[in-house]
């Protein structure tokens, strides 16, 4: 469903991606790890068009899209919750989750009826989010605010979504939450690439995995190939 060859990117001459090449098949849970500044949120942001490759490709569901805009890439099936969460705080809820559904549904009329059924999808997977759908979304806690951004994403209807640091600065029992949520995810079929600091979390939940090192991919396989990985334990999971 999404194939990296050879990724090179980065900010201005600093080059970040050297080689990065990993593949994500439709309906598995691929996690990304690896140190702070090995080229995790780069990566995520090279696939997405939030930063253009400077060489390499990005294949999803069999069609190049590396360089094109963000928008179009959204259309053609990927969703990216970002790092940090990136709410727009002055807004409620539910026009938060509506804004993520703006890549399927039509720009004028009927565009709020035709969202219901999407709608009605996170807030059966967000319980919290239906009893908070008229709040501003910047007075929600972070925890509610991660999932509010996993439900905009989910709100495109995407062939592939991209996780970025869910449990970023948030309470251990949150993060458990929302790796709960992770799980259902997966449960139901979405297709996931998912970048994590806590890696044996991550390697919990995922169906294979690969760890960054200095922009490029150093080790990967299943999780119980990568916990048996004298290099990846000593590294990340000791």
């Amino acid at each position: 469903m999404l194939v990296v060859e050879n990724l090179h990117a980065g900010y201005g001459t600093s080059e970040v991606l050297v080689g990065t090449s990993l593949e994500v098949k439709q309906g598995t849970v691929v996690a990304l790890i690896g140190a702070n500044g090995a080229g995790k949120t780069t990566t995520m942001r090279a696939i997405s068009g939030m930063l253009k490759p400077t060489k390499g490709r990005v294949i999803l569901d069999g069609k190049p899209v590396q360089g094109l805009d963000a928008s179009r890439i959204a259309r053609l099936g990927l969703a990216h919750a970002p790092e940090g969460r990136k709410v727009f705080g002055p807004l409620s809820v539910e026009d938060n989750l509506l804004l993520g559904a703006y890549s399927h549904l039509p720009l004028f009329f009927g565009f709020r009826s035709k969202a219901v059924g999407d709608l009605e999808r996170v807030y059966d997977l967000f319980p919290r989010l239906r009893e908070r759908r008229q709040q501003a979304a910047g007075t929600l806690s972070g925890g509610e605010q991660q999932m509010l951004a996993i439900g905009r994403a989910l709100m495109a209807n995407p062939k592939v979504m991209l996780l970025d640091e869910p449990s970023m600065g948030l309470a251990p029992v949150i993060v458990q939450e929302v790796f709960n949520t992770i799980r259902r995810l997966k449960e139901a079929g979405i297709t996931l690439l998912l970048v994590e600091q806590f890696a044996k979390s991550a390697l919990e939940v995922a169906d294979y995995a690969y760890v960054m090192e200095h922009g490029c991919i150093a080790v990967e396989g299943s999780p119980a190939e990568l916990h048996k990985n004298e290099r990846v334990l000593a590294a990340y999971l000791g």
